[in-house]
């Protein structure tokens, strides 16, 4: 009974926010590709924070910007009128503040030319925009929410984005690392058998390491096929399929 009491002196909203991390953290941690990081982040978003009706993610590339896993053609079109103008919330968010929010584009005075085109070509009125932070740099990209309803963003939608797009940091840099090290292995792996393709032919041709290597290169250049899949080949056969190659190469 005591336990009931309890329950029942908490705050309803808290209790729901609560969950609603709960359930959204464990997601997040599902992830194992940045590919998959980005899309889950503006799907579990668009979820998070009330007043949303489309979201997307902004990031810096080439000194240009690019959206990534827009959820739908309404953050798209927005952006590209940022990106043109290079003026906006998720512009100036990613160049300065960490967080911006506007209820009234058309008036807000921030960015003038930008919020008049948003207004009357998409009918967008309110955006909030949060800076996604890594440990390795300032930040990587931005996280942005659209509506086309005025002042659909309040300071309760811009507390819940901005603990959000902190759990989503954590999760895409753990994505990130997840790539690199896969990457890694996968690189550590493939140069482990071209080294030993190489190994075979100076054996069996007589070959240099750079000729073994132009060999291998070569015969991917002919076959069309990557030169880690031609050292597998030549592993697993001790056979390189390019007699033309190999006969040019040991009368060198």
């Amino acid at each position: 009974m005591s336990n009931a009491v309890a329950l029942t002196n908490h705050d309803p909203t808290q209790i729901s926010l609560a969950l609603t991390f709960g359930s959204t953290a464990r997601e997040l941690a599902k992830v194992h590709t940045e590919r998959d990081a980005w899309e889950v982040i503006v799907r579990t978003g668009l979820q998070t924070v009330a007043g949303a009706e489309a979201a997307g993610i902004t990031i810096p590339r080439k000194g240009k910007f690019e959206t990534v896993s827009p959820t739908s053609l309404l953050a798209t079109r927005v952006d590209e009128i940022q990106y043109k103008l290079r003026s906006g919330p998720c512009v100036d968010a990613i160049l300065e503040r960490d967080i911006f929010r506007t209820g009234d584009l058309l008036n807000d005075q921030r960015w003038p030319e930008f919020g008049r085109r948003a207004f009357h070509q998409e009918g967008v009125s309110s955006m909030l925009s949060f800076r996604l932070y890594l440990e390795e740099d300032d930040g990587i990209g931005r996280l942005n929410f659209y509506s086309t309803q005025a002042e659909a963003f309040d300071e309760s939608a811009e507390l819940i984005g901005g603990v959000y797009a902190t759990h989503a940091a954590i999760a895409l840099a753990a994505a990130r690392r997840h790539d690199q090290n896969k990457h890694l292995h996968q690189a550590l792996a493939s140069n482990r058998d071209i080294g030993v393709a190489m190994g075979i032919l100076m054996r069996n041709h007589l070959l240099t390491r750079q000729q073994a290597f132009d060999l291998l290169r070569m015969a991917s250049q002919h076959s069309h096929h990557k030169l880690h899949d031609i050292a597998l080949t030549v592993t697993e056969t001790g056979i390189l399929d390019f007699p033309a190659a190999t006969s040019a190469t040991k009368n060198q």
